[in-house]
């Protein structure tokens, strides 16, 4: 018997709203809330069997999650490549 779903997951909304967060105000902390709330609710919606909506709001959290946590992880190492690229070059001015 199929159940008409009522609820929206909150797992699926956290990890919605942490996905945008992370783009705009917390972005390694929300990218890994919304990544592991993403995959949290997208489990319990499938064990519920129609019971529970909000498995695009899951995705649509953990697709912001991963992107902005690929960003930050490509920026740190421009960072660190360039660092040590400067400072190669210092040291051969310097020499």
């Amino acid at each position: 018997m199929r159940v008409e779903p009522t609820e929206t997951s909150p797992l699926a909304i956290i990890s919605l709203v942490f996905g945008i967060l992370s783009w705009v105000a917390l972005p390694i902390i929300g990218a890994v809330i919304a990544i592991i709330a993403g995959h949290v609710a997208r489990g319990q919606i499938r064990e519920a069997r129609g019971a529970l909506l909000g498995d695009g709001l899951a995705l649509a959290g953990l697709i912001l999650g991963y992107l902005s946590l690929a960003l930050v992880l490509l920026v740190l190492g421009l960072i660190v490549i360039f660092g040590a690229g400067l400072l190669a070059i210092l040291a051969v001015a310097a020499a």
